[in-house]
């Protein structure tokens, strides 16, 4: 029994690759290092989806079919509980969605990430939901609903764009695998979005980029890095943002993520707090466990890009949702197209019956 299924091989995919001994992505074909900041997240989902529908949009199409999405499923928008996150609200949005297996709840599902979760965290600030605007990229219209950032900043537009593309598929993680158990189903695409979400939502998977500013803010000054984690490692305190369940070296989208901080206007002083921070916490981590492997994570980076772009802490994990969407998607199409339902097998441990005398 391997009850974390980490030497369980699950399925064949053709779509992304996750070496954890050499720290590489690869997504179909791609090194993520020739992909993020390089191409558009609007090419990544065409990227992703071929294959798997007959009627997908030409790449040059995605950014034009995505726009009139986007439009489609505002018309619809669902008036979000008072009390509800970000996540919930974002899962509202998703199910009022018709499920079905085609090309045009495809587009809807991933336009509906940015508009919902847009409206969400507005809604959460007392503020109007703003309408989208189909002539504008995935990123730059996503930025403008969500934060108010005008479509004329390419820089703020171009890391959130680069942020969606690293994001977009990472194997057979938590809400992958979720989402390919519900398609296997044939529950249809919304069901299985909606279960890769809750699957994400789960702060040992998504939840991580929040809780890094957090220990960024609680240490406050360079100075106290090293007393600060030395503390919280005696506590038995996780340090936000180290380790992974795969890589055993550094994980290579944090260096993506880096790339797009830097080429933003006035982040310098902040990033070079964070890099003091991430130099601490290395060295102590390798001081402390120097038989395990434990390095910056995808979530060290995430939390200062989002905040770099003004993207409020709550709406964090939906942003990753909106990125991860495109590859829910394409591995729900994957597993559909095998015809087998998952069901795995149990060890049953409890009381046995007694024979009958």
């Amino acid at each position: 029994m391997d009850a974390g299924l980490e030497n369980v091989v699950a399925a064949e995919t053709v779509l992304s690759d996750v070496d954890g001994a050499a720290g590489r992505l690869v997504l179909r074909g791609h090194e993520l290092n020739e992909l993020a900041g390089r191409v558009s997240f609007e090419e990544v989902v065409h990227l992703l989806w071929s294959g798997f529908f007959k009627d997908l949009p030409e790449a040059a199409g995605m950014q034009a079919a995505l726009g009139k999405a986007r439009v489609e499923v505002f018309a619809r928008l669902p008036t979000f509980p008072a009390d509800l996150g970000a996540v919930e609200a974002l899962r509202i949005g998703l199910a009022h969605i018709a499920d079905g297996d085609d090309i045009e709840v495809a587009l809807r599902l991933v336009a509906a990430g940015p508009v919902y979760t847009a409206a969400a965290a507005r809604r959460m600030q007392g503020r109007a939901p703003v309408a989208p605007d189909p002539t504008l990229s995935h990123a730059a219209d996503f930025l403008r609903m969500l934060t108010g950032i005008p479509a004329n900043a390419p820089d703020a537009a171009a890391a959130l764009d680069a942020y969606l593309v690293t994001i977009a598929d990472h194997g057979l993680n938590a809400s992958t695998f979720a989402a390919r158990v519900v398609a296997s189903t044939q529950a249809g695409l919304a069901s299985a979005t909606i279960a890769g979400l809750s699957a994400l939502k789960g702060p040992l998977h998504g939840g991580a980029p929040g809780p890094v500013l957090d220990m960024i803010d609680a240490i406050g000054t360079p100075a106290n890095a090293e007393p600060w984690i030395d503390a919280a490692l005696t506590s038995g305190d996780r340090l936000m943002g180290f380790g992974h369940r795969v890589y055993r070296v550094r994980d290579p989208r944090a260096d993506a993520l880096k790339a797009a901080i830097v080429k933003l206007p006035k982040t310098t002083g902040r990033l070079a707090f964070a890099e003091a921070i991430e130099s601490a916490a290395l060295n102590k981590l390798a001081a402390r466990h120097p038989t395990r492997k434990l390095e910056t994570n995808v979530e060290f980076y995430t939390a200062l890009l989002l905040e770099a772009l003004q993207i409020p802490r709550a709406a964090f994990t939906c942003v990753f949702a909106c990125g991860r969407l495109a590859g829910w998607i394409a591995h729900a199409r994957e597993q559909l197209a095998t015809g087998r339902l998952v069901r795995p097998q149990s060890v049953y441990v409890g009381p046995r019956t007694r024979a009958a005398a």
